[in-house]
């Protein structure tokens, strides 16, 4: 049995807490987990993001965890977020993927899917 959470909301939505708290609970019961950055829940992997000192930074929350943080590399591109890699490849002039999280295909996020027993959507 294992659970996939797919993160769609954006870093300012409480349903991308809610994800990350999801996360957290899993691995403290050693359940196995996957997730998947989709949509606008790929600007969580912006290391561009400026939080507030008093805040808490989704970011550095999600790198905490340590799991694997798959982020689709088409979603991240039209939003403004790539790494080095595809910063070469589209003559773009720095790469600002935060450091945990990697860019991959749809693919990958098929597998997890076929994979998976449950599906979160968050």
């Amino acid at each position: 049995m294992s659970t996939l959470i797919l993160v769609t909301a954006p870093p300012t939505s409480i349903l991308a807490w809610h994800a990350l708290g999801i996360a957290q609970a899993l691995q403290e019961r050693n359940t196995p987990f996957r997730v998947f950055f989709y949509q606008d829940g790929v600007l969580v992997a912006n290391n561009l993001q400026w939080v507030p000192d008093d805040q808490r930074n989704l970011t550095k929350e999600w790198q905490k965890i340590d799991i694997p943080l798959p982020v689709c590399v088409s979603a991240a591109l039209a939003r403004g977020i790539t790494d080095s890699e595809n910063a070469k490849r589209h003559q773009l002039t720095s790469a600002n993927l935060a450091e945990g999280f990697q860019l991959v295909g749809l693919g990958e996020l098929a597998d997890a899917v076929q994979s998976a027993t449950h599906l979160i959507q968050l």
